[in-house]
């Protein structure tokens, strides 16, 4: 495996070969580098890239490695979300405008660090991590590695498309809404929505509202659990601390058999939506793996309800005013100053009633658990838009063109529960889209498992673009 070219190999596989000395941090680090600087004109995944300090912590790596020290990601390239803070980096969150550089790593990077991972930069997302696009007028389009011509999704876009792209093995994202798994799903990735708290949100006791997780992506279930490991922990400051597990022992383990939800219902929504024929024909697929594989999956439909929906929008836009508030002087699009106002009417009463309606919630959801094990969903109802869908759009227009793109992932952020997006194939078009499976709370071992059997059934991995952006 390690023969292979650097862009090919999985995170696990990467730090083997440095391990073993195949390879080293600093031609392993060199080479994500000169990946990240030949598609950038292009593919546009990154904000930052911290080419001198990366290259600077490849080193330390290698000398670490001489003198025989081991940890799991010890010299391994991988990059970081633009909503998460590196010591001596700005994070501007998707927003125009010069910002000061942090002076202390966000939670989740210190893990990394302490991992030994090396940071090669940070990626884009969208302006507040509002949209399931990537641009801005402060960077352009982050464009989709499998087609130039469509979005990679958003919010986490740019953590998509560099992992996709084969830039880094793995990258760390954020998921409010499905920001997550909706770029996963848009570019042939597994990405994992963690439960609430999984992953420190630190130097914030919880994000958006509690509506906010960190969460990896990879092209594997085993790389994926593997760096949802190293970046989970509490930090004293959280306000959510589940009990601690060890995602990576569930791969290849056997889930058994398990009873499965097919649920292509889509949650309530103030717009129309339909979900797309080719998504729901690749979904079903999904569906006929499972079975092949021995799992009972019965067509059960979820019902959330409108008090789920009625408490999202709260979380959200007064999430989108704190964020806002952060960066003075951010140069920003209009839809996002509306919907920091829009944050600041709402984030009263309204936002304290949406909060206390959350343990009704979990209750009334909860009880579709004692009869199903998980749920079957698509991650989407389209697949992934043309790369300007969202220019010139007004308020309305804008978000009646992401909630018919994307009315499934919310609910589980409002819920604060687990969920994985597992590649469910492509279009006649050649576009990627996904399935999510979604479990109760602290459900990511079962989650991992069946994904992870998933994945040796459909072999989703050996998929990967053509290197259009190199040419």
């Amino acid at each position: 495996m390690t023969s292979a070219p650097a862009r090919d190999l999985g995170l696990a596989e990467l730090a083997a070969a440095i391990g073993t000395g195949t390879t080293s941090a600093v031609a392993a680090t060199t080479a994500a580098l000169d990946r990240i600087e030949e598609s950038q004109p292009q593919l546009n995944a990154f904000r930052v890239v911290r080419r001198e300090r990366a290259l600077a912590e490849a080193a330390d790596a290698d000398r670490r490695l001489a003198a025989g020290d081991r940890l799991p990601l010890l010299g391994v390239p991988i990059a970081i979300k633009d909503d998460t803070d590196i010591a001596g980096e700005p994070t501007a969150f998707g927003c125009g405008g010069d910002f000061p550089p942090k002076t202390e790593d966000a939670e989740s990077v210190r893990r990394l660090r302490a991992a030994g991972a090396v940071i090669v930069g940070k990626t884009n997302t969208c302006e507040i991590g509002q949209w399931p696009f990537t641009d801005a007028r402060a960077f352009g389009y982050t464009r989709n590695p499998w087609h130039a011509g469509h979005t990679p999704g958003g919010s986490s876009g740019g953590s998509a498309a560099a992992v996709a792209a084969g830039l880094v093995p793995a990258a760390l994202g954020s998921d409010g809404a499905g920001s997550v798994r909706i770029p996963s799903s848009w570019t042939n990735l597994v990405g994992i929505k963690p439960q609430r708290g999984r992953i420190s949100t630190w130097p914030l006791a919880e994000a958006f509202n509690g509506l906010t997780v960190h969460g990896p992506l990879a092209r594997t279930v085993a790389d994926a659990a593997l760096l949802l490991d190293v970046a989970a922990g509490p930090h004293p400051g959280d306000k959510h601390t589940p009990a601690p597990v060890r995602v990576s022992d569930s791969v290849g383990r056997d889930p058994g058999r398990r009873k499965i939800a097919l649920s292509l219902r889509i949650p309530f929504t103030a717009t129309r939506t339909a979900l797309d024929r080719e998504v729901a024909a690749r979904v079903h697929a999904t569906a006929g793996a499972l079975r092949r594989l021995g799992h009972e999956v019965i067509v059960a439909d979820l019902h959330y309800g409108l008090l789920l929906g009625a408490t999202f929008l709260p979380r959200s836009m007064a999430g989108i005013r704190t964020e806002l508030a952060k960066l003075p002087g951010a140069q920003v699009d209009s839809r996002t100053r509306c919907n920091a106002a829009l944050g600041l009417l709402l984030g009263g009463p309204a936002l304290f009633a949406a909060r206390a309606a959350e343990p009704l919630l979990h209750k009334r959801i909860g009880r579709f658990f004692d009869d199903y094990d998980l749920v079957l969903a698509p991650t989407t109802a389209t697949p992934p838009p043309p790369v300007d869908a969202m220019d010139g759009l007004g308020v309305s227009a804008t978000d009646a063109l992401i909630t018919a793109a994307c009315p499934y992932t919310w609910p589980w952020n409002v819920l604060g529960w687990p969920s994985i997006n597992v590649p469910a194939g492509f279009t006649d078009a050649g576009l990627p889209v996904g399935a999510q499976l979604m479990g109760p709370a602290e459900s990511e071992p079962l989650l991992v498992s069946v994904a992870a059997q998933l994945e040796s059934e459909l072999r989703w991995e050996r998929h990967r673009p053509e290197p259009w952006w190199a040419r």
